[in-house]
């Protein structure tokens, strides 16, 4: 069995998994911020009721996947995706520098 350490060097993330990660948050920031201005359009923009008050949130999430996908979101994708590269880079090291 591989120590802590060592399994999760082993299981290091790709450069593609880390931005699918952060366009994923991305995406959840952005549906948060999102979220009051589709408030704001009050009942019945989207048929009205239960289902829509229901729905709307998932429709929201969808506009905000979609946005950031495009790269059209709100920058935050590539911040991320820099400070979890830099992140890994420096635990690369440290576990390198290991007596």
């Amino acid at each position: 069995m591989l120590a802590p350490l060592a399994q999760a060097h082993a299981t290091a993330p790709t450069p593609e998994r880390m931005r699918e990660a952060a366009q994923r948050f991305e995406a959840q920031v952005f549906a948060q911020l999102l979220q009051p201005a589709f408030e704001s359009l009050g009942q019945g923009g989207f048929g009205g009721g239960a289902a829509e008050a229901q729905w709307r949130p998932m429709l929201v999430e969808g506009f905000a996947a979609a946005a950031a996908r495009a790269g059209r979101g709100i920058g935050l994708q590539n911040m991320v995706l820099r400070h979890m590269i830099r992140l890994q880079e420096l635990s690369s090291s440290n576990q390198e520098n290991r007596p």
